[in-house]
């Protein structure tokens, strides 16, 4: 990387001394500054500056530019912050490649971007910035009004502007005070589009950027702890850590010490500190699943926690503070626990300060074929193997299951059946289904059972007809008006058919 460069010793210590104080940066300005120095200082040359594409790709912003040893204002020059039409600069951008200039003539080259100085420019180089996933985000430009080599440096000042860029990446997911993130939780975040669900985006999207705790409801398998990460990766938490605790996985006092962490001595074997999991999360998120199952004499300090935002772990005389967002989930009926005395009643609302109930797979509709088909991709491509799609029959099958374990239960059998099949299609005998369905169970009888049917079918004909009423009636052979008259008994809804639809 050094061999075309005059004394690589000396330009490699200066080189990681430049990494070093980027990597200190603390906000993007001064990033941007540190980084056009930079790259004058190593290479001599009289003018750096630093340009970036903006979030649609199509305009290149000059945000830096070190001028004689002087850091000037990005659009001093009063120009369009628009260099994208700069043949020079263009060309290193979509060709993703060097431009080196050692006898720059500007009778040859349009140079009109460059800021007029004493002398002309003699050399000019334009590196390409790449950014985490290695694409093009912007470009470092050098120019000196000497002759002199510059292709040595482009490796080198590459890796410096990649490591800027990540920095700088790094710098705008820290929460900022008075400055809400644009992140939000959505059928692109979760996998499902049907109508409850995305009333349970809505939902959730009103406290992804506010410290509140949240309680998640539902049924067992409903993806309590899929909808936690997703609120926890969407809001400003999301660079600090996710934790998850489940309080049935241990007795009262184990979970009291995996919890709060302790001291050495505090009890037979504890041989040394250990930091529980609120001091983990700190600055994070933990999530507390099961939390219908904590110990009653555990839930006492849970309280304080919630109420003080201070711990004492075990074998301590003194409390701290913590920064932690607190996610409870449960499948129980905390109400009704709480009359049983089995939780505690001040912290059953001190939880339930923001209560969501997620939606059972059977009353997600349409939402079961989204999940099958990810879950089948999914599981191919962890067994190496072709892709595979559903059957219609299949997909019949699966609509008139009650799914009593819900996703987790519509996982694992679609990882069965991928397994079981030999070709390219999960056929019907590929799901290991329950044959006697009934309604004291919990699952469906045949009224049920036929209704269920006849509503996946008729929405999967709507969808193939994108909610067209008349041609899905001409489709399925009847009249416009037998199938307003099927869509009113089963229910089906305008805003469920236009989900269907899109």
């Amino acid at each position: 990387m050094f061999s075309q460069i005059p004394q690589p010793l000396e330009y490699a210590e200066a080189l990681l001394a430049h990494f070093s104080r980027l990597s200190q940066s603390t906000d993007s300005s001064t990033l941007l500054s540190q980084s056009a120095q930079a790259m004058a200082q190593l290479t001599g040359c009289q003018l750096s500056q630093l340009y970036l594409l903006d979030a649609s790709r199509e305009r290149l912003e000059l945000k830096a530019q070190w001028l004689e040893g002087t850091l000037h204002p990005a659009l001093g020059s009063g120009r369009s912050a628009d260099h994208c039409q700069e043949p020079l600069l263009q060309y290193a951008i979509s060709q993703n490649r060097v431009v080196d200039l050692s006898n720059l003539d500007s009778r040859l080259h349009n140079i009109d971007f460059l800021p007029r100085a004493g002398d002309p420019w003699r050399s000019l180089l334009a590196v390409p910035m790449r950014d985490s996933r290695q694409t093009v985000a912007g470009v470092l430009m050098l120019a000196s009004c000497t002759h002199m080599p510059l292709q040595g440096y482009a490796p080198s000042l590459g890796a410096l502007g990649s490591a800027a860029l990540m920095q700088m990446s790094l710098l705008e997911r820290r929460p900022q005070q008075g400055k809400p993130l644009g992140r939000c939780v959505s059928a692109g975040t979760l996998i499902g589009s049907s109508p409850v669900m995305r009333k349970t985006y809505q939902l959730i999207n009103r406290v992804v950027h506010s410290p509140y705790t949240v309680l998640l409801l539902g049924e067992t398998g409903t993806g309590k702890e899929v909808v936690a990460r997703a609120i926890h990766d969407s809001g400003p938490r999301r660079a600090q850590p996710f934790i998850v605790q489940n309080c049935a996985a241990f007795p009262e006092d184990l979970l009291e010490s995996e919890l709060f962490g302790y001291r050495k001595g505090a009890f037979t074997g504890a041989d040394r500190d250990r930091k529980g999991l609120f001091d983990a999360a700190h600055g994070g998120t933990l999530l507390l699943d099961e939390i219908g199952d904590m110990p009653l004499a555990l839930q006492a300090k849970l309280l304080r926690v919630l109420q003080e935002g201070e711990i004492r772990p075990l074998g301590c005389n003194e409390s701290h503070t913590i920064d932690v967002r607190i996610i409870a989930a449960t499948h129980c009926d905390l109400k009704q626990r709480v009359s049983q005395g089995r939780f505690r009643e001040d912290l059953y609302y001190r939880l339930a300060q923001f209560p969501v109930v997620l939606p059972a797979l059977r009353e997600r509709g349409r939402d079961i074929y989204d999940l099958a088909t990810h879950f089948a991709a999914q599981t191919c491509a962890f067994l190496q193997r072709r892709p595979v799609v559903l059957a219609d029959s299949a997909m019949a099958q699966l609509a008139c299951y009650a799914f009593p374990g819900n996703v987790r239960e519509l996982k694992g059998l679609v990882e069965r059946a991928v397994l079981l099949c030999d070709g390219h299609e999960l056929l019907a005998e590929h799901f290991a289904l329950p044959s006697e369905l009934n309604d004291e169970s919990g699952r469906l009888n045949f009224r049920k059972r036929m209704d269920a049917m006849e509503r996946g079918l008729l929405l999967d004909c709507l969808r193939r007809n994108a909610g067209n009423q008349t041609l899905a009636a001409q489709e399925l052979g009847l009249a416009r008006r037998t199938l307003l008259y099927r869509l009113g008994r089963l229910n089906i809804n305008s805003d469920e058919i236009r989900a269907y639809a899109s």
